[in-house]
């Protein structure tokens, strides 16, 4: 199967439009249409309705493999290159918002760094491909145990911070008052939906290991990555949230109840390609010395 064909159907599908892909991709339309009769021929299957255009039974199965497939070529691409890259002078960062404790951002060089705030998903895809140099990505899990992360690509993982997590619960909630809390105590609760400010709630009902997709209903739906705002949020009485226990802390109105059962705590990693080429390492190198400090 040619990736070029590949990449074209899926901008295809993603557009739903040949014209639309044809300027996305830089091709005329007609080459547009070649690849896709092209890789139908090849798999001899029809993979797109033309009027609306659309996937087949047989292209939507397809795409769920391409997104793997591609960035799979892509991260194998990237890895090449870096044999033969100038030495970098440079930082480029890749980092889901909780990742970015006091600790971490002071580690970061003085100079030369440029910081992506990413989705957690996003960030092991940028160091894969190249478009990050190194990642910082966090979630939620037993203590001492890794992240789990995607297979995206050969990554190496370095746990660089662990601290406990809590709920954010307003001043005047009944449970303020307690010295801890249990997932169990609050899966009927009303909660924040901030993946990516907060911890995704999907992810508080996998490690609850109740019913899959009951309990921790969502409230109010917050799309930003700002921790303080889902903090405040959370103050107003719009839905609980859990935090790392230093973003959690100091928000008015809000008290911070540390999460006792079950044992997680938030974790931080630092993400860098498996046997990157030494002297194309340089100021990550530099970085990942620091957090060790």
């Amino acid at each position: 199967m040619d990736p070029h064909l590949l990449r074209t159907y899926v901008t295809v599908a993603r557009l739903a439009s040949f014209s639309e892909a044809a300027r996305d991709l830089g091709y005329t339309q007609s080459a547009v249409s070649q690849h896709i009769a092209a890789l139908e021929s090849d798999l001899g299957l029809p993979l797109l309705t033309r009027r609306p255009v659309a996937p087949t039974p047989a292209g939507e199965r397809l795409l769920e493999h391409a997104g793997a497939l591609l960035l799979r070529l892509d991260a194998a691409r990237a890895d090449l290159e870096r044999f033969t890259a100038a030495p970098r002078t440079t930082l480029d960062v890749a980092a889901s918002p909780l990742a970015l404790t006091a600790r971490v951002v002071a580690a970061l060089p003085a100079t030369g760094v440029t910081l992506h705030a990413l989705p957690r998903e996003r960030v092991p895809v940028a160091v894969a491909t190249g478009e990050a140099d190194a990642g910082l990505v966090d979630g939620i899990a037993a203590p001492s145990d890794p992240l789990r992360l995607p297979d995206v690509a050969p990554l190496s993982a370095t746990a660089v911070a662990e601290e406990p997590l809590a709920v954010v619960l307003p001043d005047h909630h009944p449970l303020a008052g307690r010295p801890g809390l249990r997932l169990d105590d609050l899966v009927d609760a009303r909660w924040l939906d901030a993946p990516a400010a907060g911890v995704p709630l999907d992810r508080l009902r996998a490690v609850h290991g109740g019913p899959a997709g009951r309990g921790f209903r969502p409230g109010l739906r917050y799309d930003g990555t700002d921790t303080r705002t889902l903090a405040v949020l959370a103050a107003a009485g719009r839905g609980l949230a859990l935090l790392p226990l230093s973003a959690a802390q100091g928000v008015p109105g809000a008290t911070a109840v540390p999460l006792v059962a079950p044992r997680l705590v938030h974790r931080t990693e630092l993400l860098v390609p498996a046997g990157a080429h030494p002297e194309a390492t340089g100021p990550v190198a530099e970085f990942a010395g620091r957090l060790k400090r």
